[in-house]
């Protein structure tokens, strides 16, 4: 796997559709999955946005003998220090933790945590605060553990329907709103719901100076991994404020190639002038049939 690794690159293309110009990442040369089981492929772009804070990791380890399977959105704002660090930290945080195969819900909590809590000691001589979400998504044998902070997304198709398997964390959410203020903060208006009036998500990493309130503490959600579990789409917000989880499985179902779905989403977000990084990663279960998986980070 790590020779693999070393051979593989990434090209910077860009492409016309309509009257958008954009830019996305793609992966040079598939990688056959050791299992068979699934295949992914992924699409960024900084959008509209003269900076780029969107990140991903899409990888295969083995852990104890078990081929394993990690995703991840990771939107950063106050800059891309926050979201890069749990790009490059997060899972090699969660493949070491002694009960990442048996517990691995409790692992995934550990992980979180523990990620924050060293981003947050590296920041201390930082001016700026900065903060990420991660919507991740961990295949263990036949089970799926999508795990959430903030406003990043996971949404399957199960049946031919579209499910989120994870919730956006927004301050004006009522046990959001009573969890902070619990804490001694406040949700205000501030062009949109905000806590203290500034960030516009109520759990992320990092964020230090409102970090009594905006917790790195994720949902936690399993599904099992069965022949009517189609597909994960997992993305950042740049995709989900501008396309329904209804019409984002609608536009993935019939695209056989994970990595040309995810190029048709991210297209269809800039049709729809998404004004944000857009990142995507999508994920087709292939219910016993031989697949193929492309592992990559961005």
């Amino acid at each position: 796997m790590q020779i693999w690794k070393s051979l593989l690159n990434f090209v910077w293309h860009s492409i016309h559709l309509g009257s958008f110009n954009f830019s996305y990442f793609s992966l040079c040369g598939p990688l056959h999955s050791q299992n068979g089981k699934f295949s992914y492929g992924y699409a960024s772009s900084p959008g509209k946005r003269s900076s780029m804070e969107d990140f991903y990791e899409t990888r295969i380890d083995g852990v104890d003998g078990e081929v394993v399977g990690l995703f991840g959105v990771f939107d950063g704002h106050g800059g891309a220090r926050a979201a890069e660090y749990v790009k490059h930290n997060l899972f090699n945080n969660l493949i070491r933790h002694p009960k990442f195969i048996f517990d691995t819900k409790s692992a995934i909590a550990d992980a979180y945590s523990h990620t924050d809590s060293e981003f947050l000691k590296s920041e201390h001589t930082q001016n700026r605060d900065a903060g990420s979400t991660a919507s991740t998504a961990i295949l263990v044998r036949d089970r799926l553990l999508v795990a959430n902070v903030g406003d990043s997304r996971a949404v399957i198709c199960r049946g031919g329907n579209a499910i989120a398997v994870s919730r956006d964390h927004k301050p004006d959410q009522s046990d959001e709103r009573q969890r902070i203020e619990d804490a001694g903060g406040f949700v205000m208006w501030a062009g949109t719901w905000r806590v203290g009036g500034v960030l516009a998500v109520s759990r992320a990493f990092g964020d230090r100076l409102l970090k009594q309130y905006v917790v790195a503490d994720p949902e936690i959600q399993e599904e099992k991994v069965d022949s009517s579990l189609e597909f994960l789409i997992l993305a950042s917000d740049g995709l989900w404020d501008v396309v329904t989880n209804e019409e984002a499985v609608g536009i993935v179902k019939p695209i056989e190639e994970p990595e040309e779905a995810a190029k048709r989403l991210l297209q269809e977000a800039h049709q729809r002038c998404s004004a944000d990084n857009i990142t995507i990663v999508v994920v087709r279960f292939m219910a016993g049939k031989e697949g193929s998986s492309h592992s990559s980070s961005s």
